[in-house]
C-alpha cells in the first residue's frame, strides 16, 4: 500500500532522513520506533507532503505522490493523526468530526460512521456540543483519531497517539488502534512507547539519527536483546 524508497529529507542544512526505505502492506500495522530526534515524525510529515524529500520516491497504492498536494492525499485515502492532536479548539466535538468527513457527501453513511466513532469513544458523544479546546488531553486524542476515521481512510498515519496520557488512557487508545486494524484500516504508527507499539504492530522499523538500523516482525524485535535494552527497558 505504501512504499518509501531511498528518501533523503533536509531541515535547512540538517540531513534529517538519510536514504530511508520501508513499506506498509495492506491490512498491517507497521510501527517506526526510535529515540526523540531519530526522524520518525519527519518521515510522517514527508509522506503527508508537509515536507518534500530531496531524493527518493514515495508510492501510495502503487502511484508516486510526487506531484500530489497534501490535501489531495485525503481523497486518495490517506489520513494523518498528527503529533499534539491539532484539533480545531473553538469548534465543537461534532463540528470537528464533520470536518473529518468534508470530502464525503454520503450523509447516511456519515451518520453511521459518527455512531461508530461514538461507540469507540463514548466520552465524545457525552461532549458532542462542547468546544474541543475544553476537552482533556486524552479526549482530544480520541477526537483527533475520530476525525481522521471520518474520512474513511485506507491508510492512517498516527504520530505519538499516547503522548502525555495517563496509563489507563494509553491502554484505551491502543485498544482502539487494534480495533481499527481488525476492521481493515492499514496503520503506520510512530510511537515513543515502544512496548505498546510492538504489541499492536505486525512489523517494525527502528530508526537512529535518520537511518533505519533494524527491521523485522514485531515479535522478532521484542525478543531482540539490543532492542530490549535500548527501547523496552529490558
Amino acid at each position: 500500500m505504501l512504499k518509501v524508497q531511498n528518501i533523503d529529507v533536509f531541515y535547512n542544512k540538517i540531513h534529517a532522513i538519510k536514504d530511508v526505505s520501508f513499506e506498509v502492506k495492506e491490512g498491517e500495522v507497521v510501527t517506526l520506533i526510535g529515540a526523540n530526534g531519530a526522524g520518525k515524525t519527519t518521515i510522517l510529515k514527508t509522506i503527508s507532503k508537509l515536507l518534500e524529500p530531496t531524493n527518493g520516491v514515495i508510492l501510495f497504492r502503487d502511484e508516486p505522490i510526487t506531484k500530489i498536494t497534501s490535501h489531495q492525499l485525503v481523497y486518495l485515502g490517506l489520513a494523518h493523526v498528527p503529533e499534539g492532536r491539532r484539533i480545531f479548539s473553538k469548534m465543537s466535538v461534532f463540528e470537528n468530526l464533520q470536518m473529518g468527513a468534508y470530502i464525503r457527501n454520503d450523509k447516511s453513511q456519515i451518520d453511521a460512521d459518527l455512531e461508530k466513532i461514538f461507540h469507540y469513544f463514548p466520552r465524545l458523544k457525552e461532549r458532542i456540543n462542547q468546544p474541543a479546546g475544553t476537552l482533556s488531553g486524552g479526549e482530544q486524542q480520541m477526537l483527533s483519531i475520530g476525525r481522521a476515521l471520518m474520512s474513511r481512510p485506507k491508510l492512517m498515519l498516527m504520530d505519538e497517539p499516547s503522548m502525555g496520557l495517563a496509563p489507563l488512557l494509553v491502554q484505551e487508545i491502543f485498544n482502539i488502534i487494534q480495533t481499527i486494524k481488525n476492521e481493515g484500516t492499514t496503520i503506520l504508527l510512530v510511537e515513543q512507547n515502544a512496548n505498546k507499539a510492538l504489541q499492536v504492530a505486525d512489523r517494525a522499523y527502528v530508526l537512529e539519527t535518520g537511518k533505519v538500523i533494524k527491521s523485522g516482525t514485531a515479535k522478532e524485535l521484542m525478543e531482540d536483546d539490543s532492542i530490549k535494552k535500548a527501547y523496552l527497558g529490558g
